[in-house]
């Protein structure tokens, strides 16, 4: 059976609410990673506007070269998440990200030497960044299903 027989039987196969099911699917699914990988793009390029005040953050904690470790950490959030957001390589984007996500909470979401409302605020933080990762978690398999 040639390709295009083969492709016109699918077709003819499939109702109009399948191909309308899978297609309002794919569009969540490429919306849904547009929005995931812009959200750390834009976050990115944010953190040019306000170097002074992270960079000052990451030397509070210790960090060594908190300008270097800043820039390197806003470029691969930048980079990986605008691979995400295209859909370039994405499950280097998605490790690169968790990556990315899990160290700068790390650094900068100290919530266990916090107390009061701080201490609140780091712990929201964490758990929303949790979320986050659980996102890019579902990205991951979704990319190796389809494979």
């Amino acid at each position: 059976m040639n390709g295009a027989r083969a492709v016109g039987e699918l077709h003819e196969s499939l109702s109009l609410h399948e191909v309308t099911s899978m297609d309002v699917q794919e569009l969540l699914w490429l919306t849904g990673r547009a929005f995931l990988g812009g959200l750390f793009a834009v976050a990115g390029i944010r953190h040019c506007f306000i170097l002074q005040p992270l960079t000052q953050a990451l030397a509070a904690r210790g960090v060594p070269a908190p300008r270097f470790v800043l820039m390197a950490g806003t470029a691969l959030q930048t980079a990986a998440g605008a691979a995400l957001a295209f859909g370039i390589y994405p499950l280097l984007a998605v490790v690169c990200l968790i990556t990315f996500t899990l160290t700068a909470s790390a650094l900068l979401l100290n919530f266990w030497s916090l107390e009061g409302a701080e201490r609140i605020n780091a712990v929201n933080a964490w758990w929303s960044n949790i979320g986050v990762i659980g996102g890019l978690l579902v990205v991951a398999a979704h990319t190796l299903g389809n494979t």
